[in-house]
């Protein structure tokens, strides 16, 4: 398969340097350098440790949250009309 990659200068240098030495294609070594590095990125990598979020009680909701979408428009536009009259 055939794709564009942008390679430092230098790098391409030395890839093109070490196919002549070895006697193969430009091709042929960056796909063995490609297959090489992505398994010793998989071998590398530990997994992270898990995540846990620590978690409190709140209580329950002091205003009801039937209509919670109304609630947060009515709070937007409150901050819209704040922010409105701070301007002039």
């Amino acid at each position: 398969m055939r794709t564009t990659v942008r390679i430092e200068d230098s790098l391409l240098a030395d890839l093109r340097r070490r196919a002549h030495d070895e006697r193969c294609s430009l091709t042929e070594l960056v796909n063995r350098a490609l297959r090489r590095g992505v398994r010793a990125l998989g071998e590398d990598e530990t997994p992270p440790e898990p995540y846990h979020e620590v978690t409190h009680a709140m209580g329950p909701p002091k205003l009801s949250l039937d209509k919670a979408r109304s609630l947060a428009a009515a709070l937007e536009d409150e901050q819209a009309v704040e922010k409105l009259l701070r301007r002039k």
